[in-house]
């Protein structure tokens, strides 16, 4: 049984009868959060996904596939919730800001602001409704009811049993002004390696989706830069476009004085930075540029190389440095 009686009854005491705001990630864990509340007897009544315009191609086909598979179940489909800016503002999305801002995502500095601005915010406002600005609209009628009921909405987060996500979760207050929040897989117990094993059993391998994030997102790994070079070079590229406009910006916070040349003439020149608690580019310790150009990942213009030979290379580098547990997902060979 994917689900024992007793994992059952923990989430239906924990959950039943409460107004359920399920905020969709379209990862692995968000995906099998899904399919725990089917099969514990529960529906949600609003699924929400932020959309930052940073997704991978991947990350929207499942997207679709899982509305294909919500509106089988009768479930409602997701709303997809994108920030909108106010008119003249000279960007629309998460990499157009870092853009235009010159600075790299709040991430790189170990700062939460980019995920608030361009993905809780825009999620709240689809249920709240807001009553003026770019994102003026309705309330969703969940908010309405549990007015109504004068009864709290309770947050469903995707966090598994993983020492990550625990880490993460024991971090957040189990409560705001507005929502409850709940972790149901924590609830059940299940790891990412469950996760992936009910998505199979349930809708099939090939429904495990790789991981959510943006194309230029700091906490990526090593072995995801070679997949983002195998299948996606042309972001690989916006962001180390986007990565370079940070640290030869104006918001730069690269000392040209602590490290002895420019940041240009290091990652040109240099196999690594100096030990630093300086942010020096997307990977915080780590800049993707040098890392693209010491392993042969770029030619001499930065330009992703995209032959059969070197997608192979990134392919095969991306394999070795894949570990269980390590962003497990749809990417693994």
């Amino acid at each position: 049984m994917l689900l024992t009686a007793t994992q059952r009854r923990r989430l239906r005491a924990a959950l039943a009868d409460r107004l359920l705001a399920a905020c969709f990630g379209a990862g692995v864990d968000s995906t099998a959060m899904l399919i725990a509340l089917r099969l514990a007897g529960l529906r949600p009544d609003v699924i929400t996904f932020a959309d930052t315009s940073a997704e991978k191609r991947q990350t929207l086909e499942h997207l679709d596939r899982m509305d294909d598979v919500l509106a089988r179940w009768s479930w409602p489909a997701i709303t997809r919730c994108r920030k909108k800016t106010l008119p003249g503002t000279a960007y629309d999305d998460l990499y157009g800001n870092c853009l235009a801002n010159e600075t790299l995502p709040s991430l790189a500095f170990g700062l939460k602001s980019c995920s608030i601005k361009w993905k809780q915010n825009p999620q709240d406002q689809a249920i709240k409704g807001a009553a003026s600005g770019p994102n003026a609209g309705e309330p969703h009628p969940i908010w309405l009811e549990a007015a109504r009921r004068d009864a709290r909405i309770v947050k469903l987060i995707g966090y598994d049993c993983g020492r990550a996500d625990l880490r993460r979760s024991r971090r957040l207050p189990a409560a705001d002004a507005d929502f409850d929040y709940a972790y149901p897989l924590q609830i059940l117990g299940w790891d990412r390696a469950d996760c992936i094993r009910v998505i199979a059993e349930t809708l099939g391998a090939h429904m495990v989706p790789i991981k959510s994030a943006c194309f230029f997102c700091p906490a990526s790994k090593i072995w995801e830069l070679y997949w983002l070079a195998a299948h996606h070079p042309d972001l690989l590229e916006r962001a180390l476009i986007l990565e370079r406009n940070a640290l030869t910006g104006r918001h730069s916070r690269f000392d040209e004085v602590e490290f002895g040349a420019t940041w240009e003439d290091i990652i040109r020149s240099a196999d690594r930075f100096p030990s630093t608690t300086t942010t020096v580019g997307l990977g915080r310790s780590f800049a993707w540029n040098q890392w693209a150009r010491v392993n042969h990942v770029v030619d001499a213009s930065f330009r992703v190389k995209r032959d059969i030979e070197n997608r192979r290379r990134f392919l095969a580098m991306a394999d070795q440095l894949h570990k269980e547990g390590n962003a497990l997902d749809a990417r693994a060979a």
